[in-house]
């Protein structure tokens, strides 16, 4: 049954008189307690934050005066008690709640700095299950949403880099606060407290294996404003969530302009891509263009890695993404800058790589301090009209060992790595994928069609275009590997790849007419390997 309201206007100026501080992150709060102190604010507080601003020489009280009550269990009790949060609830022109507030000698506080026990931290460091749990903070999500209810009479201060803002705000008004300004303050205080509770039940879920929780929260702070999303009509921002999963979100930006919206996209389809790729085995390099791979390679270096990678289709990669396994050197930079890319992401960069592309002023260089674990679990989300779909993350990985031979001619060693390299890069091939692959680099990509037969066809098309550009009798397609990320419904996909010079061929397998397309591979002398592993990426 939902509460009545009274319909009592808010005022627009409320002074602040007392201020009640409860703040895990003390970063910043001795100099503000001193602000608020030098404008006659009288202050209140708890713990640790009380203590440091007392060490200041900075007059505080401690809540536990204003209760009548001490800390008890640890200080997991403190401020729920009615003489905080009726302080905090109690409605000042409410006549009712003014008797009450006399009544039981509760004195109004006027603005609240919270910030909440740090949860997110806590997990992400790997502590134990009793040290995740106590940092859940009860007391100051109570006090946020109390006093960003009662947003009418008081203001919420839930980030230290509001503090400047609101000392600017209480100068400009003598001492007050406006109630545009408190209800922007309420507003971001919901929004902390719905990102902290939804961090919890994502760490419940996840420990205690529910894979679909009957309620389901998402929770990110803002990073950055995009100037606009996909499309310039688009608006958008860039939300981190907390994880520390190497990658776009964890990277720090060396130089270059602000990462757009499509920007974002690619390169975290980039980065992905390059973590199939062990750094201790060999180097990897992808290109990217709208989230598609228009090249990817292994090389012993860098430098091999991305011309072996570009060779496959050098028109596209105008513009792309270059992502990377190891550290960026100077001689794969000075191939890289040759050719106009958008964004440059390594795990690191020498410092002589970094002196070459800071030449191109414009060029984005992104710094991620690992690469991102492929086998690693995790959860891939898409927005749909009125609701969410959640997945887990594709993090299938297949070995030689998970392979089966369903032809007569059975894959030679160089053909079974080179199947193993095309299928990881088809499972970053938006479907329908088709990847043909020599010598441990693309060289004919289809992505993205209705049809797989079609995907063929256009994988083929590029290798001819590539083998023109760089003067080649023939495409590298005669002689190379095929992979597709799902099974081939019928046999003219195959057929396709047969024409284009396949000599082997990578699937799941599971089709209606797997013997039909079993029987043409043996048909032309291709060896075939089912996975029993599909790959569709939407």
């Amino acid at each position: 049954m939902a509460v009545a309201s009274k319909k009592i206007p808010a005022p627009d100026l409320v002074p602040v008189r007392r201020a009640l501080l409860s703040v895990s992150d003390k970063t910043g709060l001795v100099d503000f307690a001193a602000a608020l102190a030098h404008s006659g604010v009288e202050l209140i507080s708890t713990g640790g934050a009380a203590k440091a601003i007392a060490a200041a020489g900075i007059a505080v009280r401690d809540v536990s005066d204003l209760t009548g009550f001490p800390e008890i269990m640890d200080g997991r009790v403190k401020t729920l008690h009615p003489a905080v949060h009726g302080a905090l609830l109690g409605i000042r022109d409410d006549p009712e709640h003014q008797d009450a507030m006399r009544e039981h000698g509760i004195e109004p506080i006027d603005l609240v700095v919270v910030n909440l026990y740090p949860f997110e931290d806590v997990r992400r460091s790997g502590a134990d299950h009793a040290s995740i749990v106590e940092n859940i903070d009860i007391g100051g999500p109570a006090m946020v949403r109390a006093s960003a209810k009662n947003h009418a009479y008081v203001a919420i201060v839930t980030d230290p880099e509001d503090y400047a803002p609101l000392l600017n705000a209480l100068e400009m008004n003598i001492g007050s606060l406006s109630l545009e300004f408190r209800q922007k303050l309420a507003a971001k205080a919901f929004a902390r407290t719905a990102a902290y509770d939804a961090a919890i039940s994502a760490w419940f879920a996840e420990t205690l294996e529910i894979e679909n929780p009957v309620w389901r929260a998402f929770g990110g702070k803002l990073e950055s404003v995009m100037r606009y999303g996909e499309n310039p009509h688009q608006q958008a921002g860039f939300y981190l969530t907390g994880d520390r999963r190497p990658g776009v979100a964890t990277a720090r930006q060396l130089q270059g302009k602000q990462l757009s919206y499509n920007n974002i996209n690619d390169t975290d389809a980039a980065f992905e891509l390059v973590g199939e790729f062990d750094p201790s085995r060999s180097a990897a390099v992808a290109i990217i263009k709208h989230a598609n791979p228009c090249g990817v390679a292994e090389g012993k270096s860098l430098k091999e890695a991305y011309l072996k990678a570009l060779a496959c289709d050098p028109v596209s990669a105008f513009g792309g993404i270059v992502a990377m396994n190891r550290t960026l050197d100077a001689e794969a930079a000075e191939e890289i800058v040759k050719t106009f890319t958008e964004v440059i992401i390594a795990p690191d960069v020498s410092h002589d790589a970094q002196a070459i592309i800071a030449a191109k002023k414009n060029l984005r260089l992104l710094v991620a301090g690992g690469l991102p674990d492929p086998h690693s679990p995790g959860l891939s989300v898409k927005s749909v009209a009125g609701g969410l779909l959640v997945q887990g993350r594709d993090n299938a990985v297949v070995t030689a060992r998970d392979l089966k031979v369903v032809t007569k001619r059975t894959p030679t060693p160089q053909e079974i790595a080179n199947l193993q390299f095309a299928f990881r890069v088809a499972k970053h091939v938006k479907s329908n994928a088709i990847v043909y692959a020599k010598d441990g680099a693309t060289v004919g990509i289809g992505a993205g069609q209705m049809s797989r037969v079609d995907s063929s066809r256009i994988a083929a098309r590029k290798a001819l275009d590539a083998a023109e550009a760089a003067g080649l009798a023939e495409p590298l397609t005669k002689g190379s590997v095929v992979a597709s990320d799902a099974f081939f419904p019928f046999a003219d996909g195959l057929l396709s790849a047969i024409e284009a010079g396949a000599t082997a061929v990578i699937q799941p397998g599971g089709s209606m007419r797997d013997d039909e397309v079993i029987a043409a591979a043996d048909e032309h002398g291709i060896a075939m390997v089912f996975t029993g592993v599909r790959h569709f990426r939407h």
